[in-house]
């Protein structure tokens, strides 16, 4: 005789950042959620582990600010580029703070998916979505199996939230799918031990060069993780005319053996050797909503194509999706989710669409040398752009905004395409 099916308001599929903010704010609302994780905690993640502002405001947000703390805490960027060297201090907001952490991935994680189990939301870790039930062309569920002992059983729930990831096996089966003429990113990082490991600043390298002092494509960055080792990787976007033969471990080796020697990266420093991964990026996923189910974070492209960050926009589109799940459930109608859309775009679609435009620049490396040697000779100016690329203008520098995307949209259309004449 089959199990009887668990029954809850909301099953969320994925208890990574999107995933276990949704199910944190849903469990905080009183609704009766459960979300699985087919990883046991505590997991690696190939990621940067570097927390924007944005993202501590959320976590903040979420009751987590003293266990932050614990973490190294760092207070803006260094940028190198064209032998210039600029520090520049996290911009002053009224919402969000001056400084950031490096959390690694493996401790992030674990720390808010046990807080949303704290705040009521049944965890299952070690636990695979299989693929969702549909009835009446509803999802009720999904089918999910313990991978340690290798059974199955159905979970069934009003609503579920798609947060499985980059690649979202679930999302794919309802038909969700990647814009291909949206920029895709590609990124790979590893950990060196360092006698700078508690640095200040995390560090980007606009300009990355090999061993011969030729230009490669793709940037370069350094994140002092404070536990003795660092964070450093290499990102691409899609837009550059090769990515597809790119070989990314090549690029990281030559940015490892040319960054900063006060660095001290070298082969016999490092501590773990490097992974990578492709990101969607700039709401390139589509549809993010049907009649009961949502998808958020990185299974709905949620990453900036500025700098590759995607912890900020989980943990906001997990809050989102669980705001209006909570509405939906208290109004006993599905309407309330059909805004979520359109409360994407109003957050994100005019930043997002600076950000693509962006990508196309960065994929030309000689355009994009120039603009960083312009860039590089004016403090005022990168300090602007950090505010930009970090999505943390303020409201009253939003004109701005969208007059520079005016701008460069016009602009963008004397500048040959690559290959082109």
């Amino acid at each position: 005789m089959a199990p009887t099916p668990e029954r809850h308001d909301v099953l969320v599929i994925g208890g990574g950042p999107a995933g276990a903010a949704a199910a944190y704010w849903l469990a905080d609302a009183g609704h009766d959620v459960a979300f699985v994780e087919k990883k046991t905690f505590p997991r690696e993640k190939t990621c940067g582990d570097g927390l924007t502002p944005r993202a501590v405001k959320q976590l903040t947000d979420m009751g987590l600010a003293d266990r932050l703390t614990a973490f190294h805490r760092y207070d803006g960027l260094r940028a190198i580029a064209h032998g210039i060297t600029l520090e520049m201090r996290w911009p002053d907001h009224s919402l969000y703070p001056q400084h950031g952490y490096v959390v690694r991935r493996r401790d992030l994680d674990h720390m808010v998916a046990k807080h949303a189990e704290n705040a009521g939301a049944a965890l299952y870790a070690g636990t695979e979505a299989l693929y969702p039930l549909l009835e009446g062309g509803l999802v009720r569920g999904a089918l999910v199996k313990d991978k340690e002992s290798g059974t199955t059983r159905e979970m069934l729930a009003r609503y579920l939230v798609i947060a499985d990831g980059a690649n979202s096996r679930i999302g794919r089966t309802l038909g969700v799918q990647r814009r291909r003429n949206y920029p895709q990113g590609m990124a790979i990082r590893g950990y060196f031990a360092s006698p700078r490991h508690d640095d200040p600043w995390i560090e980007s390298a606009l300009d990355v060069r090999d061993r011969k002092g030729n230009s490669l494509p793709g940037y370069g960055w350094i994140f002092p993780v404070g536990d003795g080792e660092i964070n450093v990787g290499i990102g691409l976007l899609s837009t550059f005319r090769d990515f597809k033969s790119v070989n990314t471990t090549h690029i990281m080796n030559e940015f490892a053996a040319t960054a900063p020697s006060y660095w001290g990266i070298s082969p016999e420093t490092q501590t773990q050797e490097p992974t990578g991964g492709r990101l969607p990026m700039g709401g390139s996923i589509h549809p993010k909503v049907g009649p009961n189910w949502v998808v958020v974070g990185d299974a709905a492209g949620s990453i900036n194509p500025f700098n590759g960050e995607g912890i900020d926009y989980a943990y906001e589109t997990g809050r989102m999706a669980a705001s209006l799940i909570s509405e939906s459930l208290a109004s006993g109608s599905g309407i309330p989710l059909q805004r979520y859309p359109h409360l994407l775009n109003e957050e994100y679609g005019l930043y997002f669409k600076v950000a693509r435009l962006f990508a196309h620049v960065i994929g030309r490396p000689a355009l994009m040398r120039e603009l960083t040697r312009i860039g590089m000779h004016s403090r005022t100016l990168m300090e602007w752009v950090l505010a930009i690329m970090a999505n943390l203008l303020r409201d009253d520098e939003l004109g701005p905004a969208e007059a520079v995307y005016r701008a460069a949209a016009s602009l963008a259309r004397f500048v040959p395409e690559p290959g082109g004449a």
